[in-house]
C-alpha cells in the first residue's frame, strides 16, 4: 500500500470509528484495527489523535466547499447564492451521513470551538463565504440585522436539523422538501 494510500485508509477509519462512537470510543489501538495498520504506522502520518482529528476535519471541509461550490455563480442575487449553497449543503450531508455525523460531533465539541468562534466572531472578511455572503446581505438590507451567530442559526441550524433527521430515517427529504426546507431558512433570515 503507498504511503497516501495508508494515510487515507487511517483518515477513513477515523472517519467510521468516530462518526459511529464519538471521539472518546475511538481510541488510536481501534483506528489502527479498522485500518489494517499498527498503531505505531498512524504516528507515522499524524503526531497524536488530535491532529488526526483535526486533519480529517480540514480535509472534510475543503471536500465539502469543492462540492458546493461546483455551479456556484458569484454574479447571481444573494437569494440564488443563498438558494444554492443551502441545496448544496443539504444534498453533500444526505449523500454523506457519515461526514454528516463527523462534523456534528467535531463542531458541537471542544475541537470545533476555536473554528466556529473565527468563523462566526473572527474578522470581517475571514474568507468563510457564508459569512460573507450573510454580511453582504445585511450591508444590502436584503437581510435581517442580526448578530452573524444569529443568522447562521436562523440560516443553518434548520438545514442540519432536518439532514439529521433525513439520516436517522425520520423524514425522506426529496428535492421538493429540500426546496422547501431551503426557501423556509431563507425566509428566516431575510427582510
Amino acid at each position: 500500500m503507498a504511503t497516501s494510500e495508508k494515510r487515507q485508509e487511517i483518515l477513513h477509519a477515523a472517519l467510521e470509528l468516530i462518526a459511529e462512537h464519538g471521539f472518546h470510543d475511538a481510541p488510536i489501538a481501534a483506528i489502527a484495527e479498522r485500518a489494517s495498520v499498527g498503531a505505531g504506522t498512524i504516528y507515522r502520518y499524524f503526531e497524536n489523535k488530535d491532529v488526526l482529528i483535526n486533519e480529517l476535519f480540514q480535509a472534510l471541509h475543503d471536500r465539502i466547499c469543492a462540492g458546493i461550490l461546483k455551479g456556484y455563480a458569484p454574479d447571481s442575487s444573494l437569494r440564488e447564492r443563498f438558494v444554492h449553497l443551502s441545496t448544496a449543503l443539504l444534498r453533500y450531508f444526505i449523500d454523506n451521513p457519515l461526514d454528516f455525523r463527523y462534523l456534528e460531533q467535531y463542531h458541537n465539541s471542544p475541537y470545533g470551538v476555536a473554528f466556529r468562534r473565527d468563523r462566526l466572531l473572527g474578522s470581517e472578511g475571514n474568507g468563510d463565504l457564508y459569512r460573507s455572503l450573510l454580511e453582504e446581505g445585511v450591508a444590502q438590507q436584503i437581510v435581517k440585522d442580526l448578530p452573524l451567530v444569529v443568522l447562521f442559526a436562523l440560516a443553518f441550524g434548520p438545514l442540519l436539523a432536518v439532514a439529521r433527521d433525513h439520516i436517522l430515517g425520520f423524514v425522506e427529504l426529496d428535492a421538493s422538501l429540500i426546496a422547501q426546507t431551503v426557501q423556509a431558512c431563507w425566509d428566516g433570515i431575510k427582510r
